[in-house]
């Protein structure tokens, strides 16, 4: 039927631009009915977590008035994605869907069996910058380790340039009853625990636009210096406008380019930001190709990794209660903000799997919860890295110490004293390591160890000791690195 409408399924890519399913729809001069589906019920998928949630409350709000301003609505139905589907089918007469691919193994899944509903399904490139199907080794395998990807990315056929925003869409005729946002209680009411969720972002394509314009130029000149700084303003927090699509890798990578075109003498950050993006595609990459990635350790000897920590030590550590301060301030800067930098979340993922010994999946289960960027593939990616059991040449013997991280990536205590504030009068040489300072020094700060702030939840010395020891076990001789 000439009438009958393209069903546009929107999933983690919600903006206007840049998006090939949505573009190559419009091309068509058909009506669209642009999709989000709300799957909480399919089995092996993962629910988001509750920050996540919040940040697509806001962003389907801001999606969906920018599409009613081209007269567009933004169909909202909940329940099983194909299901969903094909009720549309049968109630609109639509013949084709239009969507960009995805990678969770449950969204493949879906891909699949709508393919078999009899409905004509166009699938597009729209949230990486290469095909996990086509980077492979010279054999055709995937590729496990990061180096040689990153090498076969670049000598892949660059990322051609961002789509605009179709000039023009169709609106159909007839527009089926969906859900109201208001009723998928997305946001947390009774508490409200987003104030500082609230603070922190604003969700939405045109903030994420906004987010580049001003990451660009500190990318291109700092990147590279201060990314591991907790301290400073160094990373470009783009991380989740790209992980709910509000902005796409290419439109990421164009924009560094043109700013390293644009300063090349001061290239260095953004070269380091392109690798970055890279390391976001492997995760992908091993996503796509192992599936079980979430799950199971990649590498199978490490099924039989023992983690004696208990849910106290979890609990401890959810809630920065660790007595080690970079750690404790991480994770409360999580619990108010949704985000925790990059750096820091190594650190904590550390101590929390080979100091304390506990599962690294309850640690990954945390931040899919906590994190307005719960992104699988590099959530499950970068807690597999951590314990050691992912996708790496030899990890395993990676354990931080959290003192020493502490002094050199926060030198002043700044980024202790802003989250930890019971600790914020000592000197910096004592703030990363409170229990090492002199009484007079802790009565002089206010800081009261076991009382107003506690004891290290853990040895460092003696649980790295048991650590290696469990590794060795496992994998044989290695050497001891920070």
């Amino acid at each position: 039927m000439a009438d009958a409408p393209i069903l546009v399924w929107l999933r983690n890519d919600l903006r206007l631009s840049d998006n090939p399913a949505l573009h190559a729809a419009a091309a068509t001069g058909r009506p669209l009915l642009p999709l989000h589906v709300l799957d909480d019920t399919t089995p092996g998928a993962w629910r988001p977590g509750g920050a996540c949630r919040w940040w697509l409350h806001h962003s389907l709000d801001c999606l969906a008035q920018r599409l009613n301003r081209r007269g567009l609505p933004l169909l909202l139905r909940r329940g099983d994605a194909t299901v969903v589907v094909a009720d549309l089918i049968e109630e609109t007469g639509a013949e084709a869907l239009y969507c960009n691919s995805a990678c969770e193994p449950w969204a493949r899944r879906d891909e699949r069996r709508i393919a078999n509903l009899g409905i004509e399904i166009h699938r597009f490139a729209g949230g990486l910058l290469f095909d996990p199907e086509h980077v492979r080794t010279s054999s055709g395998t995937p590729y496990r380790v990061f180096t040689p990807f990153w090498k076969a990315a670049l000598a892949a056929p660059t990322p051609g340039p961002p789509l605009p925003t179709p000039a023009s869409m169709v609106v159909p005729a007839r527009v089926p009853v969906g859900d109201a946002l208001a009723d998928w209680s997305l946001l947390p009411a009774r508490p409200d625990w987003s104030g500082g969720l609230r603070a922190a972002w604003q969700p939405g394509e045109p903030h994420a636009q906004d987010r580049l314009a001003i990451a660009v130029e500190s990318i291109v000149s700092d990147y590279s210096t201060f990314r591991d700084r907790p301290d400073r303003a160094g990373t470009s927090r783009l991380s989740p406008y790209l992980h709910m699509g509000e902005i796409s890798p290419r439109q990421c990578w164009h924009a560094v380019l043109a700013g390293i075109a644009a300063a090349p003498a001061a290239a260095g950050g953004g070269h380091e930001f392109l690798r970055q993006l890279l390391w976001r595609e492997f995760s992908y990459h091993l996503l796509v190709h192992f599936p079980t990635l979430p799950e199971r350790p990649f590498q199978p000897k490490f099924a039989a990794m023992r983690y004696p920590g208990t849910s106290a030590d979890l609990r401890r550590w959810q809630r920065g209660h660790t007595g080690i301060p970079i750690v404790d301030a991480g994770m409360r800067e999580l619990w108010q903000t949704g985000w925790m930098h990059n750096r820091v979340r190594m650190i904590a993922a550390s101590l929390l799997v080979k100091n304390m010994g506990v599962d690294w999946r309850l640690g990954a289960a945390w931040f899919w919860d906590t994190l307005v960027d719960a992104d699988l593939a590099n959530n499950s990616a970068s807690w597999q890295w951590v314990a050691g059991s992912g996708a790496d040449a030899a990890p395993y013997f990676r354990i931080f110490n959290p003192v020493l991280q502490g002094r050199r990536h926060d030198p002043d205590g700044t980024y202790v004293g802003r989250w930890v504030p019971e600790l914020a009068r000592l000197p910096a040489r004592h703030i990363h390591a409170p229990w090492q300072a002199p009484a007079p020094v802790l009565a002089a700060a206010g800081v009261a160890l076991g009382a107003t702030y506690p004891f290290p939840c853990v040895d460092l010395a003696r649980t790295r000791r048991r650590a290696l020891a469990d590794y060795r076990a496992l994998s044989g001789s290695a050497p001891a690195t920070d």
